[in-house]
């Protein structure tokens, strides 16, 4: 082999030993002893918020009176939901009780695009719902008609698509970037912008593609989104009596209230050119928060879901009682 073959592959070698091949999650090293409180309240909302979302998929599933476009895509939400915290919680978990920090190349952009793909399914699906919400209260008479399972099914499924298929774009060109140390990730995750700073080559690529796809999944939906309610909004007003107004308000408030905490929060995490120490704490918002608080908010909200409840309870208890 000649010996300029040979310089190139030894050179190539020392620096693939160079290149960064784990890195630390310092999470919330910082607060000390109080990581083991975190834990426990990190532990419990994790708990919680499977629990209830799978309540919900029950619920949609085998009660009839819910068995209806919007809380179709109220269950497949609570899918989501359930493998967005599943994703992001354990590892958090794990890092705050054993100490385990450390996480591989491979995992590390594993995790950043299932979470980002599976956060921006969330957002186009929000905005379908919100869609749903416009086609049921702007046009009632022709709902039943436009709203076939085909179409919902679609309407269901192109999320996932949409937001994987942009995760993947954003993943890939922030996987390209090098990565020479130091491997601290400030955050509990691996997210895009703490990868985006520890890199030694040039960002740009990757920055240019993570404001495209923030733009595309986070400021278009939501401009959509507002625009849909303000016609929403209009339509309600117009309604005659305070009970129909009520009635039409309240199929849109539990969507409204989520979708305001979740969208309210990307935008401040993502719609900027560059992070800042404190965003771990604003992803514990939408990453533990956020996925707690839907069930309650689908839930105690909702007066087709509490009539769901108490039917499914009243069907377990024995008519002698």
């Amino acid at each position: 082999m000649p010996e300029n073959l040979l310089g190139f592959y030894s050179i190539k070698q020392e620096l693939n030993k160079t290149m960064v091949q784990e890195f630390i999650l310092i999470a919330f090293s910082s607060l000390k002893q109080l990581q083991l409180l975190l834990f426990f309240l990190v532990l419990v909302a994790f708990i919680i918020c499977v629990t209830g979302n799978i309540t919900i998929i029950v619920l949609v599933k085998i009660e009839p009176l819910l068995q209806t476009p919007m809380y179709f895509f109220i269950s497949t939400f609570a899918v989501l939901e359930i493998i967005f915290v599943t994703v992001t919680i354990p590892k958090l978990l794990d890092n705050l009780i054993s100490g385990n920090k450390r996480i591989s190349f491979i995992e590390c952009f594993t995790q950043m695009f299932v979470f980002s793909g599976l956060g921006m399914t969330e957002c186009y699906l929000l905005l379908v719902m919100a869609f749903d919400r416009y086609l049921a209260i702007n046009s009632p008479l022709r709902y039943s008609a436009i709203m076939r399972k085909e179409m919902y099914t679609h309407l269901a499924v192109a999320p996932w698509i949409g937001g994987l298929s942009i995760s993947s774009m954003t993943t890939t060109y922030t996987a390209q970037l090098k990565f020479c140390g130091p491997n601290q990730i400030n955050h509990f995750i691996c997210d895009v912008l703490p990868l985006q700073n520890l890199s030694c080559s040039d960002p740009s690529m990757s920055k240019l593609t993570t404001i495209i796809a923030a733009i595309l999944v986070v400021l278009f939906p939501v401009l959509i989104i507002i625009a849909f309610y303000v016609h929403i909004t209009n339509t309600i007003t117009k309604i005659k009596g305070a009970e129909g107004k009520q009635k039409a308000f309240s199929t849109c408030s539990s969507h409204l209230i989520v979708t305001s905490l979740y969208f309210g929060t990307a935008l401040v995490l993502y719609i900027r050119p560059t992070g800042s120490q404190n965003d771990k704490y604003l992803a514990l918002i939408y990453t533990v928060l956020t996925p707690l608080l839907n069930p309650f908010i689908y839930t105690l909200r909702n007066s087709d879901v509490k009539t769901a409840i108490t039917n499914l309870v009243l069907k377990k208890i024995p008519c002698g009682l």
